[in-house]
């Protein structure tokens, strides 16, 4: 009954972006400036058909409704009803159908947001994002229905993954999704404005809100994941270049540099072609990153079960999407003098913008070579962290640099500043502070540690004078400021933390040179789906007499038959103690994690500052709206 109940919604969905098509192409015939009723109306019913499909399927999880195959093969009767929601989008037709619905609810919005812009302009963003609606649910319904069913019916599922019966898991891919889907809308209004040639500051400030939202979303849904990883996956980090994070951070890269040439399309003529790319290339990424996930070529933990097929309808799809955007940017462009005094505001920012291309490179090639070299010669190779600090390490110093100094020069004008000021001296002062503790011989951390400590306190510099000059854009100094405490933590991160890995049987004990760690006990219980056995360890902190507790656990889950490693952290203000225990086959001997990792919360709370600025900057929108 349900699944017949999501299949019609799907189809009448399917029916109302077909006639939004139809509808938008026949009123571009027209001659008033006005968008008819009709059209709101029916982008209202497609939004309800929608939500109603992604509810009837959520009731699915809900009632343990065997019958449909998606239900049967993510869910079981015992899990708890937090996991049986969060199942609803944790495979790949679910997360699926969560993709159109976000398409459908920014097409939605950008109808009834933009209602005073240009008529030709608003109706090509409408058609645009309606065919990729239509397109994915094409591909939904005859690919990866969620609504499929199964005879006879099952008296069980096979339940969800355990490592993503998790309350991170939870929330962590509809944020991130919010992200990815929602430049889409961006991506549709830069092709209809180049096919309607709509003005550039117009258009600037139509996609402004559109940027801010999707990245702070793709912000917080990055942040969400990497905790999730940190006390899930046993990796005991922030970041691990794992194809599938990597997967996340490009398109964030290209958001960000889309975000500040929108600051100057906004104010003078020129980066129009650019920024009209970069809206191309953000969605463009994201779908690069929809076909690693679900196409099987990557292994991760992250990726979802392996099927040829939709990886070739996604590539296909990628294929079309990019060779057509392509075709209408060089169809529609004009050309236009990019012509920028040097040391002005925008200059910096188109600097900025090279060295967040870079990055994004230098990130595809890390994530991509290694799929290349296993299709073209059958070589596996994994592209991991030395790499990535090799590269671009070097490069976030003179970006820090940038950051800290754009801000200081005028739009337009390439008026001389003074960019070493007292707020500099002050932060090298603070820096050899930091030194003569630290003892840190590396240059490039330490020439890491200068500039981001001079990009903080220059930004709370900026804080200050905000509350004087009206004219200091708050999100920018508080998104500088989280960026800035981010690397800062994060070198510091680096340089102090500590790694040891050893095995031991029950009742033994490792001596190391600044802690003595006793193995007191291990213990068995059977909690619900899953059977888990509990190490007992003692951690004695020499240097303060400190006695530390932990308990990490190996997990047996029934449904599926499963094996994870759960770490166990004792967290304070300053610092995590992190360990975990494997077992080692055929012996009495667990493999034994010890960690210690300063300042992760400090790295989580940057992250979250980060965000904190394109909150700021959509209600900046709003409140003028």
């Amino acid at each position: 009954m349900l699944s017949n109940f999501g299949i019609t919604f799907l189809s009448i969905t399917f029916l109302t972006s077909f006639l939004l098509i139809y509808l938008s192409f026949n009123e571009l015939k027209t001659a008033n400036n006005k968008i008819p009723k009709k059209i709101y109306n029916f982008s209202s019913l497609q939004l309800i058909f929608t939500i109603l499909s992604f509810l009837t399927l959520l009731a699915g999880f809900v009632v343990s409704d065997f019958s449909m195959s998606n239900v049967f093969e993510n869910s079981h009767s015992t899990k708890p009803l937090l996991y049986k929601i969060s199942g609803t989008w944790g495979s790949h037709e679910g997360s699926l159908l969560l993709w159109i619905n976000i398409l459908v609810l920014f097409s939605f919005l950008f109808l009834f947001y933009s209602n005073n812009n240009n008529k030709k302009f608003q109706l090509y963003t409408i058609i645009f994002q309606n065919f990729l609606i239509g397109t994915f649910l094409i591909f939904l319904l005859f690919n990866s229905n969620p609504f499929s069913l199964l005879f006879p019916v099952p008296n069980e599922g096979l339940g969800l993954n355990p490592i993503l019966q998790d309350p991170a898991l939870a929330i962590h891919p509809p944020l991130l999704y919010i992200g990815f889907v929602g430049s889409s809308i961006y991506f549709s209004a830069a092709l209809a404005a180049l096919i309607s040639k709509v003005e550039t500051k117009l258009f600037a400030r139509v996609i402004k809100p559109w940027v801010s939202l999707s990245w702070f979303f793709q912000t917080l849904g990055i942040l969400v994941g990497s905790v999730w990883a940190y006390y899930e996956l046993g990796w005991g980090g922030f970041w691990f270049w794992d194809p599938v994070e990597n997967s996340s951070l490009m398109p964030w890269l290209l958001m960000t540099a889309l975000f500040h040439s929108v600051l100057v399309l906004e104010r003078r003529l020129g980066l129009y072609s650019w920024v009209i790319i970069l809206s191309i290339l953000t969605f463009t990424m994201s779908v690069v990153g929809t076909f690693l996930v679900r196409s099987g070529i990557l292994n991760s933990v992250h990726t979802f079960a392996n099927d040829p097929s939709r990886g070739l309808f996604i590539l296909t799809f990628l294929i079309l999407m990019v060779f057509s955007s392509i075709f209408i940017f060089f169809k529609y462009s004009t050309t236009e003098k990019n012509t920028f005094k040097f040391l002005s505001k925008e200059f910096f920012i188109l600097i900025n913008n090279w060295f967040m291309v870079f990055f994004l490179l230098v990130v595809l090639i890390g994530t991509m070579y290694p799929i290349f070299l296993d299709t073209l010669f059958g070589t596996k190779i994994s592209v991991g962290p030395p790499y990535y600090n090799f590269v671009l390490a070097p490069f976030l110093i003179p970006l820090l640099f940038l950051m800290t100094s754009g801000p200081k020069f005028n739009w337009i004008s390439s008026e001389s500043k003074k960019i070493f000021d007292l707020v500099f001296f002050i932060s090298l002062f603070i820096f050899l502070a930091i030194l003569f503790i630290v003892k840190e011989k590396n240059l490039i951390v330490n020439l890491t540690l200068i500039f981001s400590i001079y990009l903080t306190i220059q930004s709370l510099n900026d804080f200050y004078k905000a509350f004087k000059n009206k004219s200091i854009n708050l999100s920018r100094v508080i998104s500088h400021f989280g960026f800035g405490l981010l690397i800062f933590f994060i070198s510091i991160n680096h340089i102090l933390s500590i790694e040891k890995n050893f095995n031991l049987k029950v009742g033994d004990e490792k001596n190391l040179s600044k802690f003595l760690i006793k193995f007191e006990n291990i213990e068995s219980y059977k909690i619900d789906n899953y059977q888990t056995i509990i190490g007992d360890f003692q951690i004695l902190n020499k240097k303060n007499l400190i006695k530390k507790n932990l308990k990490p656990e190996i997990r047996i889950y029934d449904q599926p038959k499963t094996m994870t490693y759960e770490a166990s952290i004792d967290s304070n203000f300053f610092s995590d103690t992190y360990l975990t225990m494997s077992n080692v086959s055929d012996s009495e001997l667990f493999n034994i994690k010890l960690q210690i990792k300063p300042f992760m919360n400090f790295i989580w709370l940057s992250v979250f500052i980060l965000s904190l600025g394109g909150v700021l900057n959509i209600f900046k929108r709003i409140k003028k709206v």
